[in-house]
Parts: C-alpha cells; structure tokens; sequence
C-alpha cells in the first residue's frame, strides 16, 4: 500500500529559483499542449497524444524555435508529467467526465513539479532533510514526519508546489498493507451536516469549526484585506498612481489568509479522523453525499463548501485502508434522517428546520443522532 505525506520544506534561494523555473515551464508546457491539440482540431487534424506531442516537439519543434530552448533546462520528468496531465484532462472530457480543459494561469492555477525515483540514490529521506532530483538536499521544517529511508521505507514518487510564498513536498512512500481487523467492537455509523460537522452513533458529536470565534475573526480580517485588494485594482484600472508592487503585496496577503483558514479546516478534519479512527470500530458507515447538488443551493453553498465533505471522505477512506478498518458507504438516496431508529417508519414529511425526530411509535430523537444510529445499522451498502 501507498501513503501520502506531505510536509513544508525550506528551500535555499538558488532551490527555489529552479521551482519556480520548473514550474513555470510545465504551466507553459501544459498550455502549449491545450492549444497545440485545439489547432489541430480546427485544421481537421487527428488529436495528438502525449508521447507523440513529446517526440513532435523535441525532434521538429525546438530545432526550429531556438528562442524556446529553455524549455530542456528545467527537470525531464517533471516536463512529461505535465503532458501527461494534458492528456488525462482531454480524456476525462472526451468520457464526458469533466469540462473542456482550461488554460493554467500563473498565481492563480496549481502547478506542481513532480518528480519520480529513477536510480537508488534520489528521493532519499533523512529525518530534517529530502533528496530530490535536480534540486538536490532541500531541509524540512516538520523533522522526523516522512518515513526515512533509514527504516526501510522506498519513496516513490512526489511533487513540490507552491501556496501563498510556501514551499511543499508531497512524497508517496510504500507501506506495508494492514489486514481487515477483527475487534470485536461494535461498528459506527457518521451523519455529516452543517449544524454540526459530524454526529456518531457512539454518542460523540463534533462541532462546525467556522462557527468558533478565532474563525470568523479570520473571516472578517479576509473581506477586509479583499476589500483592499479590490480598491488597489480599481485605482490602477483609472490610472491613479498605485503602484504595482504594493498590489501584490496586499495580494499575497490575501493569499496567507486564506491559506491559514484552509489549514485550519483542514487540521481540524484530520484530528476528527484520527479521534474516530482511534476507537478500533469493526467498520465505519457514511453517506454518499450529494455536494453537488448541495452547491446550487445559493443559501447554503457557502457553508457546504467550507465543510470540505469530499476531503473529510477521501481521508476517512485511506485512514481506514491504512488501519485496516472497513469503509461503508451507503446510497445517497436513502432516508437515513426520514427514518424512524425504532420502528423503522418512514416519515416522508420531514422538514429541514425540524432538529428533532417525532415518530408515531413514540421514539423520540436528535434529528442528526437518529441517522447516524440508522446509518450504522443499514444493510445495504457499497464498501470503499
């Protein structure tokens, strides 16, 4: 099995000059090879894979455009993989998976230079310190949280990215599998909301961490700095004498602000999964989720967006491959709020507002407890 770390990196200058550099290359790479492919669809031309875009442009291409010869200075691998991301975005429009593929755009999109383990000497851990190819020793500010390789840990493959003026290493490292467990604990079951981030059925509740005050005291400074942010454009759309540099400052302080909500939602999910998961239930049972259509609820996208329900999903799910915990997931189509724990009765008008459950049999209960019990006990599922 494969786990993901990734971790905040301390780079020297000369080491971030080759990321950025890097990276721009394959934003510029990715946006060439968009464009290539729409040209040749205009011209009534066959689509162009990645290997053949690759052999196209460094055997006929290049030669005739010397001035783009910089593009063989950043790092190979790292080049490859953003045509290979090029082609993966055209095939998931083509299987009517996803929209047609936008162009990347510098500050805004999120590039990555990936890298991969070709010879026995790169993607060497240390416990302060990464090898990484064309970069070489780049030091790590969290010690000891990637697994060395001292311990026999092989690290596969991983990318460095950049986020609000900070560097990141991401690494896939191989790990022993964990068999299914076989405690004899009782199974739970999790209802997801919005008054609540999560309601287990061990009794447990977890509270929304935007309705804490050190959240929407974070909130309120953003809309500020943004607002800032908007005046300084509009003044040099006018032609007023603010200069440019002052606008990205205020710019990336934007960014830092938001980069510390997210960081802090996205802590917040994780020690919730490790509180959940350390427990040791024989299986954990969760509802497909429907946060698409959730989103066009104009009144409550917001919300929904700020509870990250398909992050808290995708690491539930590799948490419980990693304890060897087995993952249900139920359709998202069933009542589990409508249905009555006890009897078992469907109370088809059910409204949102109504926080507590009133059944004919005389069950009474937590509206969100009630579907987090039948969550637990449903017999019908999929397992992740």
């Amino acid at each position: 099995m494969r786990k993901s770390f990734k971790t905040e990196i301390n780079p020297s200058e000369e080491q971030k000059i080759k990321i950025r550099k890097t990276i721009g290359t394959c934003r510029f790479i990715y946006n060439f090879y968009l464009a290539h492919n729409k040209e040749l669809y205009n011209n009534g031309e066959k689509f162009m894979s990645s290997n053949k875009f690759r052999v196209w442009l460094n055997n006929e291409y290049l030669p005739q455009h010397p001035e783009y010869s910089w593009i063989k200075e950043a790092y190979s691998k790292a080049v490859t993989q953003a045509v290979n991301n090029g082609q993966t975005a055209f095939t998931r429009f083509f299987n009517h998976e996803s929209a047609f593929p936008n162009f990347k755009k510098k500050g805004r999109s999120d590039v990555k230079m990936y890298f991969v383990k070709n010879n026995p000497k790169d993607c060497r851990c240390e416990r302060h310190r990464i090898n990484i190819p064309s970069l070489g020793w780049v030091r790590i500010k969290e010690k000891g949280y990637i697994p060395t390789t001292k311990d026999g840990y092989v690290i596969k493959s991983g990318s460095v990215s950049i986020k609000a003026d900070r560097f990141y290493v991401s690494v896939l490292v191989e790990i022993p599998d964990n068999k299914i467990t076989d405690d004899p604990n009782e199974g739970i079951g999790i209802d997801l909301g919005l008054k609540e981030f999560a309601i287990v059925s061990n009794g447990k509740t977890y509270k929304n961490i935007n309705r804490s005050a050190r959240l929407k005291k974070l909130e309120k400074q953003l809309i500020r700095k943004q607002r800032s942010l908007s005046r300084k454009y509009e003044n040099l759309k006018k032609g007023e004498s603010t200069q440019r540099a002052n606008l990205q400052k205020q710019k990336r302080k934007v960014q830092k602000l938001h980069h510390k909500i997210d960081n802090i939602r996205t802590d917040y999910i994780n020690k919730t999964i490790a509180e959940i998961v350390k427990t040791k239930p024989s299986y954990i049972t969760i509802e497909d989720l429907n946060v698409k259509g959730m989103m066009k609820n104009r009144h409550l996208s917001k919300a929904v967006a700020s509870q990250k329900f398909y992050e808290f999903r995708t690491k539930l799910q590799a948490k419980c491959r990693e304890k060897g915990i087995e993952l249900r997931v139920v359709d998202r189509w069933y009542p589990s709020s409508k249905t009555c724990h006890c009897c078992g009765a469907v109370k088809k008008d059910l409204k949102l507002s109504d926080r507590i459950f009133k059944c004919s049999c005389g069950y009474v209960e937590d509206r969100d407890f009630n579907a987090a019990l039948n969550l637990r006990d449903v017999t019908t599922y999929e397992i992740a």
